[in-house]
C-alpha cells in the first residue's frame, strides 16, 4: 500500500503562492499520495492578521513529514519585523542547508554536478550585534557540536549519492579560532569515512574555482555565511537562481524551497518561473524516499528530474527571467506533457 504523506505548505509572499501552486500541480500529475496542510506565515499574513505566523505553526510543522515552502519577504523598512526564514530554521533546528547544482546543456556556463551543504544555524547569522563607542560589532559563533552535525551529514550525503570527495570551505588561515574549529572538526570526522576523499579550500579560492573549474567540486561543506554567498555564485553558473532549489534538513522535519526571493515586481502577472520550486519538490521526494525507505518516491523523483531537464534543455519552455516568452501555466503544462511521455 502506498503511504500517504502529510506535507506542510507555506505559500509565502510575492510570487510564492504562484510557484507553490505550480509545484503541487506537478506533484499531483506525478501521482504523489499526499495531504497538503497549509501553514500561515509571512509578511502578507502579518498585514492581514497582525501576526507573522500562526500561533500553532511550529507545533504542527514538527509533526509533518516535510514542508514545501515559497519565499518569504522581510521588509527592510519595518525594523520590528524579523526574518521568519531565520526563525523557522531555529525553531525546527534546520541545521543543514543542501543545495545541489547540476548544469543544463546549452544553458549553463560549464558542465558540472556538485552540492553545497551549508551549516544553517550558526556563524554571523545568529544575529548578535551591537554598538560600542562608535563601533559596530557582530559575533561569529561556531560550535563543535553544530559543526560536527552538518559535517557528518555531508559525509553521509556524499556516500548515499555516489560522490567520492567532500571539501571543507573555510578562512582558517585568518580566522584561526572560529573557522579553525570548523576545519578541525571536519578532519576529525573525515577519519570515520576513509572511503571518501577529504579536501579543503580557502573560501576566496573556492569562489574562483567555482567559476573557472566547477567540475573539480563534488560535495562542499561550509560555515553559514560562506555557503550563503557561494550558492548564489553557483546559481549564476547554472544560469539562474530560478533553476535552483534547496533542502533544509532538520531535527524534526525538512523544509524545501527555491533559492530566489519574492520578486514583488512580477507577482500576479503570470510570468513567474516555477522551476526552482519544482526542483525543491523533487528534493523533497528524494528526502521522503530516504526517510521512509519508499522506492516509489525515488522513481517519481527520477522522473521529475528527467522532466526538468527535458523542459529546460530540449523544449526550452522558458519564462522571461530565463530569456523566454512563456508564462507560468505554459511551464506547468510542459511538465505535465514531459511526465506523460516519460511515465
Amino acid at each position: 500500500m502506498v503511504k500517504k504523506y502529510r506535507i506542510g505548505v507555506i505559500k509565502g509572499d510575492g510570487i510564492g503562492p504562484e510557484i507553490v501552486d505550480a509545484a503541487i500541480q506537478v506533484l499531483n500529475t506525478l501521482g504523489i499520495n499526499a495531504d497538503y496542510i497549509e501553514l500561515n506565515a509571512g509578511y502578507e499574513y502579518y498585514k492581514k492578521s497582525g501576526k507573522p505566523f500562526d500561533n500553532e505553526l511550529f507545533d504542527i510543522a514538527k509533526k509533518l513529514d516535510a514542508i514545501l515552502k515559497g519565499p518569504l519577504y522581510t521588509p527592510p523598512h519595518e525594523k520590528e519585523f524579523k526574518s521568519i526564514n531565520v526563525l523557522i530554521r531555529k525553531e525546527l533546528e534546520l541545521y543543514a542547508n543542501v543545495r545541489p547544482f547540476k548544469s543544463f546543456k546549452g544553458f549553463s556556463l560549464r558542465e558540472f554536478n556538485f552540492v553545497v551543504i551549508r551549516e544553517n544555524m550558526e556563524d554571523l547569522y545568529v544575529g548578535i550585534e551591537g554598538m560600542f563607542n562608535g563601533m559596530a560589532i557582530a559575533l561569529k559563533i561556531i560550535t563543535s557540536e553544530g559543526s560536527r552535525r552538518v559535517i557528518e551529514y555531508a559525509f553521509k550525503y556524499a556516500k548515499k549519492h555516489g560522490f567520492r570527495k567532500v571539501t571543507v570551505v573555510h578562512k582558517a588561515n585568518i580566522l584561526k579560532v572560529t573557522d579553525g574549529l570548523f576545519r578541525e572538526v571536519f578532519f576529525e570526522e573525515a577519519k570515520k569515512h576513509p572511503e571518501i576523499v577529504a579536501d579543503e579550500i580557502i573560501v576566496d579560492t573556492a569562489a574562483y574555482t567555482m567559476v573557472k573549474n566547477p567540475e573539480k567540486f563534488e560535495v562542499l561543506v561550509t560555515p553559514n555565511l560562506y555557503g550563503d554567498i557561494l550558492t548564489d555564485l553557483a546559481a549564476a553558473i547554472v544560469g539562474s537562481l530560478g533553476l535552483c532549489g534547496s533542502a533544509q534538513i532538520g531535527k524534526y522535519t525538512a523544509v524545501f524551497e527555491p533559492v530566489h526571493g519574492v520578486a514583488l515586481d512580477i507577482a500576479g502577472k503570470g510570468v513567474t518561473n516555477p522551476i526552482g520550486e519544482i526542483e525543491s519538490a523533487k528534493l523533497m521526494l528524494y528526502y521522503l524516499h530516504e526517510k521512509f525507505n519508499d522506492n516509489y518516491l525515488f522513481e517519481k523523483a527520477m522522473l521529475l528530474d528527467k522532466a526538468i531537464h527535458t523542459v529546460v534543455e530540449n523544449w526550452r519552455i522558458l519564462t522571461p527571467d530565463l530569456g523566454g516568452l512563456y508564462k507560468t501555466i505554459d511551464v506547468v503544462k510542459a511538465f505535465e506533457k514531459a511526465l506523460a511521455i516519460n511515465t
